[in-house]
């Protein structure tokens, strides 16, 4: 099982790398969305997930480490403003440059 896990985090962040060096908008935004699944994945598996274990340290011998997933859960709130701010600089870019290159050059441009 770890070794699905470990290839999905792998997967993820490599492609979310691949997709954030494109020279295009989209791609960028993509790319930056799938870096952030991977670590927030990466960070809500080591947090020890036990199962039928409650996260209360009293209540149970060996208990889920709640704090992983409270920075993974926040992490999503932060990573869907930010994708959202991305998507709004991109339009804007789009619109004032005419291009979605990163750089603000159109395509034949030195």
């Amino acid at each position: 099982m770890e070794i699905i896990v470990a290839s999905v985090i792998a997967v993820l962040v490599g492609s979310g790398v691949y997709l954030t060096l494109r020279a295009r908008t989209f791609p960028v935004i993509l790319g930056i969305t799938l870096l952030s699944y991977g670590v927030n994945l990466m960070v809500f598996i080591s947090g020890r997930l036990v199962p039928n274990q409650a996260p209360i340290v009293s209540q149970s011998s060996n208990p889920t480490d709640p704090l992983p997933q409270a920075l993974v859960l926040t992490a999503i709130v932060i990573g869907f403003a930010m994708t959202a701010f991305l998507v709004v600089l991109a339009l804007r870019g789009q619109s004032d440059l005419g291009t979605d290159h990163v750089d603000g050059q159109r395509d034949g441009e030195d």
